[in-house]
């Protein structure tokens, strides 16, 4: 379902608006209200994710995220699930995660 009437807006103003349940993606000026997850589909995102996890965490090569706002080009989306290699991820000086990945 596209909610925005407003095709000026820009990727930077989106990016301010406040994040909402189910969460909203700007592709090339629209906004899109993506559906909500169900069950079935919350736990194939919970065991695809685990499953990643353990096989790439421990060694440092990659970590999956579920539900990670990802902002590149025109478009900012929210995948199921977003795999970062871990040289990609962003961490914080103090080694955590941010709330935010700008790259």
């Amino acid at each position: 379902m596209t909610i925005s009437a407003v095709k000026d807006i820009t990727l930077e103003k989106f990016l301010m608006m406040p994040e909402t349940k189910p969460a909203l993606e700007f592709l090339e000026g629209d906004i899109i209200q993506k559906p909500m997850p169900k069950g079935r589909h919350s736990c194939l995102q919970y065991e695809l994710c685990n499953g990643i996890n353990q096989i790439t965490k421990k060694g440092k090569l990659a970590y999956a995220f579920p539900e990670l706002r990802c902002s590149f080009g025109s478009r900012s989306i929210v995948p199921d699930i977003a795999v970062f290699t871990w040289e990609h991820i962003p961490f914080l000086s103090s080694g955590e995660v941010p709330d935010r990945f700008e790259q």
